[in-house]
């Protein structure tokens, strides 16, 4: 098997609204949009992020009344301080303050307009 691309696709009430935060605030593009659906990217990602709206019929039909919910969206940077800082002088809320774990992470997260939760990590040496 070869894997050309990937994508995360999350269930979420108003695409329009995280697709715009992903977009302001971390330089997403919008590659492919319809009613209740957006497909983003970024050259240097190597992933799509696709926002769907609750109770399309696109989804199993367990799901389609279900939002995105106890995941984490995390990305990886190269100056995590930095990347808070802008964050921060962007007006974006920071829910979780920049902070080291002990197994090499270092890491923030901010909450987008729909409750998911993005993070933003550096990895350091120990």
């Amino acid at each position: 098997m070869q894997i050309t691309g990937a994508a995360v696709s999350l269930t979420v009430e108003d695409v329009t609204a995280s697709a715009a935060f992903l977009q302001q605030h971390f330089g997403f593009a919008e590659q492919m949009a319809a009613d209740g659906f957006a497909s983003l990217g970024r050259p240097d990602s190597g992933m799509n992020v696709v926002y769907l709206r609750r109770g399309l019929d696109v989804l199993p039909e367990g799901f389609r009344d279900q939002h995105a919910a106890g995941l984490i969206l995390a990305f990886t940077v190269a100056d995590v301080a930095a990347e808070e800082a802008r964050l921060r002088a962007a007006g974006v809320e920071i829910t979780m303050p920049l902070r080291d774990e002990p197994w090499g992470e270092r890491l923030f997260q901010v909450t987008d307009p729909n409750g998911v939760v993005i993070q933003l990590v550096e990895w350091v040496q120990q």
